[in-house]
């Protein structure tokens, strides 16, 4: 694994079914950790369902506070030290390559939905169109970049030595077999390197925050695809909080509520595939690739 971006996760400063979880469900209070509002950390609070969702979540008798961040790494640090109670903005492999890093053990509570990651530009109108030589960024962080990769190789823009996987970095693109030169930025950066190169493969969120058309993007990659498990969003807490009866009862309400599923689905360009993922699943999945990565270490 690339341990230098696995560390860097580790120290960055603070600034997605009940059925299918393990255990008896703890009692636990309507109100979050300061005795307050249950604090849900999230990367686009301004998304309009996120509203929706307080309200159905204070009609059934708890008092829900959305926390927005600004990147993905503030937001993981923020659960474990108790800022907030529950997260929801990252996937099982994300996760993973988290707990790893940190030597925490952040649990995911509920599935949300997938996303399809997907590749814009602002010159070209087709993929065969991007001239050999020209530049296309891709998300800095390792299971964003690795997908990515694994979207442009497809596509016939690069070869990866590995062939393509859930671990691959730019250090694995063949560049005499290559097509383009791949660089890495930050992942809320992406779109806003449009103008500067020919391409970028950019997060469902932040491609909405930037107004860009999902239909206007030349590639995307199969959300619905069964192998895509570990891509899943999720909605984590702390492990001895993974019980929580008013936690898990977030779980639901989120699943349930149409008028919140159908609110994803618009902010998603109604490319996302929601998900009511049995929780033993995703715990599965996340052991499954939190050992893969110790024993590539």
């Amino acid at each position: 694994m690339k341990k230098k971006l696995l560390a860097a996760l580790a120290v960055v400063p603070l600034v997605a079914l009940l059925a299918g979880c393990a255990g008896a469900a703890s009692e636990g209070p309507a109100t979050g950790t300061d005795g307050d509002a249950i604090k849900i950390g999230v990367v686009g609070a301004s998304d309009p369902y996120w509203a929706v969702y307080t309200e159905a979540a204070a009609a059934e008798g708890i008092e829900v506070e959305i926390v927005d961040f600004a990147a993905y790494p503030q937001v993981n640090p923020a659960l474990a030290a108790g800022e907030v109670d529950l997260n929801q903005f990252q996937h099982i492999v994300y996760l993973a390559e988290y707990n790893e890093a940190s030597a925490e053990n952040l649990a995911p509570i509920g599935a949300t939905a997938i996303y399809p990651i997907a590749l814009y530009s602002s010159e070209y109108g087709n993929v065969d169109d991007i001239v050999a030589g020209d530049t296309v960024a891709v998300p800095d962080d390792d299971s964003n970049q690795a997908r990515a990769l694994v979207l442009l190789q497809s596509n016939g823009l690069i070869e990866l030595t590995d062939g393509g996987t859930i671990y691959s970095s730019i250090a694995d693109v063949d560049e005499k077999a290559s097509k383009v030169t791949v660089t890495a930025l930050e992942a809320s950066l992406t779109a806003s390197s449009l103008p500067d190169v020919a391409a970028a493969v950019i997060n469902n969120d932040f491609a909405e925050k930037a107004g860009l058309k999902f239909e206007d993007a030349i590639a995307t990659d199969d959300a619905a695809d069964p192998k895509a498990l570990p891509y899943a969003n999720i909605f984590a807490a702390r492990d001895a909080d993974k019980n929580n009866k008013t936690l898990l009862k977030l779980i639901e309400i989120y699943q349930t509520t149409q008028k919140v599923q159908d609110g994803v689905m618009a902010v998603s360009g109604d490319t996302a595939v929601m998900l009511t993922t049995p929780v033993a699943d995703l715990v599965e999945s996340l052991a499954k690739i939190q050992a893969e990565i110790q024993a590539a270490e």
